[in-house]
């Protein structure tokens, strides 16, 4: 039976991969690489390197595949994510197809696969269709979240209380609801919209990688700050993966 493994690969920085990550990529016969196009051509040479430093199996080989952008034109969110993930779905299919009756393939997620990555549905949409047979594996990664308290040289969360983690479009619409919000996926600047004195932001971008910019500090003082720093190196890249963590509050409080 084909079977593939879904591979987190941290990051950014090489040295995120863990060992089992290592082995996973030297198992497949084929690693499976997506292209996401202009502009983005970064996100791929990250994962060639990474291939390049790891993949030692004579036999192994790369298959780089484009990524279809996803179309909002008279869609809601849901809907439109929703057509995105069939679209991938059946490049995801063709891929697989690809291989021998005993081949094994390996998807490289960024960060963990667990955590706003849809690589895991949508093997298992393609799997649900039945017109294939294949198993598949997940193999975790570090996330965003871990590099991010890592920089910061913090712990996540305050003691004894819970954790958040959502994304800027709910944080826009719901506020802060915890006293430690974890935002991802935040197009907008979500936190510039927050009208709270007490709270504080703890941002990363780019990071584990050479790229590194980090920003912390009570909110109110440093969002404009952020918003500079965010657009200046969206536009310096051409694109931008960053992340924040809220928080209001202190250890052992009450």
């Amino acid at each position: 039976m084909k079977h593939i493994n879904i591979i987190g690969i941290g990051t950014g920085n090489p040295e995120h991969l863990t060992i089992q990550a290592i082995k996973a990529m030297n198992a497949a016969d084929v690693v499976f690489l997506p292209v996401k196009g202009d502009g983005k051509e970064e996100l791929a040479a990250v994962r060639r390197d990474i291939c390049e430093r790891y993949i030692t199996r004579p036999v192994g080989r790369i298959s780089e595949f484009a990524v279809p952008q996803r179309q909002t034109a008279d869609k809601t969110y849901v809907q439109s994510v929703d057509a995105w993930h069939g679209e991938i779905a059946r490049i995801y299919g063709d891929l697989i197809s690809g291989l021998p009756d005993d081949g094994s393939g390996a998807f490289l997620v960024w960060g963990d696969p667990s955590l706003y990555d849809s690589t895991i549905r949508i093997i298992e949409r393609v799997r649900q269709e039945g017109r294939l047979d294949f198993d598949y594996s997940v193999i975790p990664g570090i996330t965003s979240i871990q590099a991010l308290a890592a920089s910061h040289r913090i712990p996540v969360n305050l003691v004894g209380k819970p954790i958040e983690i959502t994304t800027g479009r709910r944080l826009a619409r719901n506020g802060l609801l915890t006293d430690s919000t974890i935002v991802m996926l935040d197009g907008e600047q979500a936190f510039a919209k927050i009208d709270d004195p007490d709270a504080e932001i703890f941002w990363g971008a780019y990071l584990g990688t050479k790229d590194e910019i980090i920003r912390a500090g009570r909110l109110s003082d440093v969002a404009t700050d952020i918003q500079m720093l965010r657009a200046e190196a969206r536009q310096r890249h051409g694109w931008i993966m960053d992340i924040y963590l809220l928080r209001k509050g202190r250890d052992f409080d009450e």
